[in-house]
């Protein structure tokens, strides 16, 4: 199950999991999302991209701040497939202005938003499907965080909502694999960088983030891709990583480089 879904990241993480042979629920507030960014799919939804590589999927739409809907999507998941093995918290975003979003300035709304769009999100559907894990002997969960939860600076000051709430990720996937380790769950965390989805793209110039204008501060002297992000899902998701739990793994080409 990959929440945030339609597009970009999450669309990436969901075919990578259905190449891999896993079953694919599509979670997205909008599954159509997207073409409103210009990203071309092969088929005519994501799901639909995955059962053309011969995996089952379906596509659930809701709003994962709302615990209601969280728990929708869990109950869809195992009336489809009987069980949930993975759950990849992808939903999220930096989904406010940024002239207004350093620390001193940010308004009571756009944080509230930020919370429950990053933090809120992962914290419902992890609960969710915690159950679901424990009744089938154990799975993997995968929070995306970013490396604005582990470093402040590098933003000037701006996003800091974004950034708290996404450090909020961050400590709720500890706390969360100390709590289900037992129960044979693992739960760790994709902390991305700079990375160039079509959203991304589509919005660098107006909001000036994410150009090459951040080249110089990554070591590796490039943005990321959304393959750069799906190669540490599959270690995360799968077997390969059998011995880790409450880790964070920054994936921004070496744009961090403190511990997270």
């Amino acid at each position: 199950m990959v929440t945030g879904a339609g597009r970009g990241i999450g669309r990436g993480f969901a075919l990578r999991l259905a190449r891999l042979g896993c079953d694919v629920v599509v979670a997205d507030v909008d599954l159509d999302g997207a073409a409103k960014f210009g990203e071309a799919l092969t088929a005519a939804s994501v799901p639909d991209e995955i059962i053309a590589l011969g995996r089952r999927s379906i596509g659930v739409e809701g709003d994962l701040s709302r615990r209601a809907d969280a728990q929708a999507l869990i109950d869809r998941a195992l009336e489809a497939f009987g069980r949930v093995d993975i759950l990849v918290n992808n939903a999220g975003g930096a989904v406010a202005p940024i002239a207004t979003s350093r620390a001193s300035e940010m308004n009571e709304e756009d944080f509230r938003r930020m919370f429950d769009v990053n933090l809120m999100t992962t914290i419902h559907c992890s609960q969710a499907a915690v159950p679901a894990m424990r009744a089938g002997g154990g799975g993997s969960i995968v929070n995306v965080a970013s490396t604005l939860g582990i470093d402040a600076a590098h933003r000037g000051g701006l996003l800091a909502h974004y950034g708290m709430a996404k450090t909020g990720v961050i400590q709720f996937t500890r706390f969360l694999a100390a709590e289900v380790g037992p129960d044979g769950i693992r739960v760790n965390c994709i902390a991305p960088g700079s990375t160039a989805t079509a959203r991304v793209v589509s919005q660098a110039k107006e909001r000036n983030i994410v150009n090459d204008g951040d080249l110089p501060k990554i070591p590796l002297r490039r943005l990321g891709t959304v393959e750069d992000m799906a190669g540490p899902l599959e270690f995360l998701a799968s077997d390969l990583s059998s011995y880790v739990t409450g880790q964070v793994i920054s994936v921004c080409g070496g744009k961090v480089l403190t511990a997270s």
